[in-house]
C-alpha cells in the first residue's frame, strides 16, 4: 500500500537521522527529496507546497535543531502533518430512528462503486446493521446482477451476522435519459421496503458516468431529494491520482458528500488521491478498499496510514483483524499446546485458513514494523497456500494428529490426493517440524526461548524454509537467489 510513497519519505528520513549534525541545509536537502516522492505519487501541488512548507517551517525550529535526536523528531513531526492532512478520524454512520438509516453512493465508473456497496455492506453486517442494498444504476443491466451476486456472497460468508438483503428491479433498466424516473421510483421502493422489514440500513447504489455531466448529476439530485439520505458517500479511485481529486471536488460542489472512500490502494500506481483529497474537498475519508475480496475493506485511520506510509506499520489493524478471525479462548488453548509441543497439523492448518481469512499476506506481513521494506522485491505466492491446504486436507485425522505416523507409501497417496508429488509432501512436513519447534521456543521459552527462535529465523535456513511456504513462490528469481546467498553463507561457515 502506497510502497513507492512509503520508501520515498522513510529514505530520506532515514538519511537525516544518519546525518552526524542536523542544520538547515540537511533538513531543507531531505524536503526537497520528499517532495519530489509526494509529487511523484501524485499528490495535489497546493498540497504539497502546503505539506512541505509546514514541516519545514516545524522541523528548523530550535528544539529541533538542537535535539539529541532530531531525526526521530523529524519522523514525528512529518507523522503529524500527515495526520493532519489526511484527517481527522470519521467512520461513524448515524443510526437513525426510526430507521432505516439511508446511504447514498456516488461515483464515476471504474472506481469500484458496485464492488464497495458490497464491502460496506458486509462491514456494517460486522458491526451488527442488518441492511438492504439496492441496485439503483439502471443504465448498466449488468450493474443490477453484478450487485445482487456480490451480495449474495457476503451472506454465504458471514457466520452469525445480521441479516443483508437485495432490492432490484432489472426489468426497468433503460438508457440514458429514460432511466432517471425509473431509478428515483426503485429506490423509494426500496425505502419502503427497508422499513417495512425493519432493516437497519439502506444502501444506494446509484449509476456512474466516464466523466460527470448535467444528466448524471440530475439522476442524483432526484434521488437525493426522493429518499432524504443521512450520508452521501463519494467513491473513489485512488489509482486515478490528480483526476480522482478533480471528480470528488466536481462531486462536493454538486451533492452534500459527507464522507469519501478510497477504492484500489492495494495498487502502489499513485496514491496521491490518500493525501489530496480530505485538503482539496474538506470532506473525510471514512472507509478504504485494500483489496478484490469482500473482506479487504477498512474503517480509514489517519494516524495509522501515516504510519504505513513511514514505514512504522500499522498493528492495531493487524490485531483487529485477527480478533475478527480468531476465538481468544480458543487461542489461549492452542497456546498451551504450542508451549508443550502438541502442536498438530489440524492446528496449522486451521490457523492458516485463519491467516488468509484475514486478508492478502503480503499486506498482511507489511502492518508489521520494518517489514515492508523487506517485502519491497518479494512476492508472496498465495498458490502456494492452496498447495499447502490441499497436502494437509489430503490427509488422514490420524496422521494430522501425528504427522510421524508418515512414510513413503503414505506421501505418495497424500501426493495424488493432493495432485502433486512426493517431495512437495515431504517439504510440507520438514516446514511444519520447523514451525512446531518455534512456535514452542516462542511459546514455552520465555524471554530467551524467544531471542533463540528469532537468531534461528534470520540465520538462514529457517528463513529459507519459511520463503518456500509462500514468499516467492516456485518461479521467483529473488527467492532463488536467496536459496544460493544462504548455501554459500553455510559453506564460509
Amino acid at each position: 500500500m502506497l510502497q513507492s510513497l512509503s520508501d520515498r519519505l522513510s529514505g530520506a528520513i532515514s538519511r537525516l537521522s544518519g546525518q552526524g549534525r542536523i542544520t538547515e541545509s540537511n533538513v531543507r536537502e531531505t524536503m526537497d527529496e520528499i517532495r519530489d516522492g509526494l509529487l511523484e505519487a501524485d499528490v495535489n501541488l497546493e498540497v504539497v507546497n502546503a505539506f512541505c512548507d509546514e514541516v519545514m517551517r516545524e522541523a528548523t525550529g530550535e528544539q529541533v535543531l538542537k535535539s539529541v535526536k532530531p531525526g526521530q523528531q523529524m519522523v514525528e513531526i512529518v507523522h503529524r502533518r500527515l495526520v493532519d492532512l489526511m484527517g481527522p478520524v470519521d467512520e461513524h454512520i448515524v443510526a437513525a430512528d426510526p430507521g432505516p438509516t439511508v446511504i447514498m453512493m456516488c461515483g464515476l465508473q471504474g472506481t469500484g462503486k458496485t464492488t464497495t456497496c458490497g464491502k460496506l455492506a458486509a462491514w456494517l453486517r460486522r458491526n451488527g446493521r442488518s441492511v438492504l442494498v439496492c441496485a439503483a444504476d439502471l443504465q448498466r443491466p449488468a450493474a443490477v446482477e453484478q450487485l445482487r451476486v456480490g451480495v449474495e456472497q457476503v451472506e454465504s460468508a458471514a457466520r452469525g451476522h445480521a441479516k443483508i438483503g437485495f432490492y432490484g428491479e432489472a426489468d426497468k433498466c433503460a438508457p440514458w435519459g429514460e432511466a432517471v424516473g425509473a431509478a428515483v421510483e426503485v429506490c423509494q421502493r426500496a425505502v419502503r421496503t427497508a422499513r417495512s422489514e425493519r432493516y437497519d440500513v439502506l444502501l444506494v447504489d446509484t449509476a456512474g458516468r466516464l466523466h460527470i455531466d448535467d444528466t448524471l448529476m440530475k439522476e442524483l439530485a432526484s434521488i437525493q431529494f426522493a429518499v432524504q439520505p443521512h450520508h452521501i458517500l463519494l467513491v473513489v479511485d485512488s489509482m486515478a491520482g490528480q483526476d480522482a481529486v478533480t471528480s470528488a471536488a466536481a462531486f462536493h460542489d454538486q451533492l452534500p458528500v459527507d464522507g469519501v472512500i478510497l477504492t484500489k490502494l492495494d495498487s502502489d500506481t499513485r496514491g496521491g488521491a490518500a493525501l489530496s483529497v480530505k485538503h482539496v474537498t474538506g470532506t473525510p475519508i471514512k472507509f478504504i478498499g485494500t483489496g478484490e475480496k469482500m473482506e479487504d475493506f477498512e474503517a480509514f485511520h489517519p494516524d495509522r496510514m501515516a504510519g504505513r506510509i513511514l514505514g512504522m506499520g500499522d498493528v492495531v489493524s493487524l490485531v483487529e483483524k485477527a480478533r475478527e478471525e480468531v476465538d481468544e479462548q480458543e487461542a489461549e488453548a492452542l497456546a498451551e499446546r504450542m508451549a508443550k509441543g502438541q502442536f498438530t497439523m489440524h492446528d496449522f492448518l486451521k490457523q492458516l485458513k485463519s491467516v488468509r481469512r484475514m486478508g492478502n499476506m503480503k499486506q498482511l506481513l507489511g502492518m508489521l514494523p520494518g517489514v515492508g521494506k523487506m517485502l519491497k522485491d518479494i512476492d508472496v505466492d498465495e498458490k502456494q497456500f492452496d498447495r499447502i491446504e490441499a497436502i494437509a486436507g489430503s490427509m488422514t485425522d490420524a496422521e494430522r494428529d501425528d504427522v510421524s505416523l508418515m512414510n513413503k507409501s503414505r506421501a505418495r497417496r497424500v501426493a495424488r490426493g493432493a495432485g502433486t508429488n512426493g517431495s512437495e509432501v515431504n517439504k510440507l512436513l520438514k516446514q511444519f517440524d520447523m514451525v512446531k519447534k518455534m512456535s514452542k521456543q516462542m511459546t514455552g521459552g520465555g524471554v530467551g526461548g524467544r531471542m533463540k527462535a528469532a537468531r534461528n529465523l534470520t540465520s538462514g535456513g529457517d528463513m529459507q524454509d519459511l520463503a518456500a511456504m509462500g514468499l516467492g513462490g516456485r518461479g521467483s528469481t529473488r527467492t532463488q537467489s536467496s536459496k544460493s546467498g544462504f548455501k554459500r553463507r553455510k559453506k564460509r561457515k
